[in-house]
């Protein structure tokens, strides 16, 4: 079962934001790693089993403050709908009209019949 998990950590300098998400990558089960919010203070796991209460003791061992804000689980997505072919005809076209055949006829002919060279 794959899980999001938000814990607010107190991340006031881009070290800390780095230091944060190396310990939450390298716990067992985290998929991917986040850093989201007003503040940029909420670090967001997601993983499949991942000991949300374990990862938070680690991070408050190394950060001081921490704290699980969520823990959700993550539903797949749905597949989009197939988008049907487009529909073809058994039967081939009709044939061009008469009228339309003599147009071209007389259109492709010389329209200067008589040359004299």
């Amino acid at each position: 079962m794959k899980q999001k998990i938000v814990i607010k950590v107190q991340m006031t300098c881009d070290k800390c934001r780095t230091k944060a998400m190396k310990i939450a990558a390298t716990s067992s089960g985290v998929i991917s790693v986040g850093i989201q919010g007003p503040d940029k203070d909420q670090l967001v796991v997601i993983g499949e089993g991942v000991d949300s209460a374990c990862l938070t003791s680690s991070l408050r061992k190394k950060l001081c403050y921490a704290t699980i804000l969520t823990v959700e689980e993550v539903k797949p997505e749905k597949p989009k709908p197939p988008v049907p072919a487009p529909c073809y005809s058994p039967w081939p076209p009709p044939p061009p009209h008469p009228m339309y055949c003599e147009a071209l006829c007389y259109r492709d002919q010389d329209p200067n019949p008589c040359r004299t060279m």
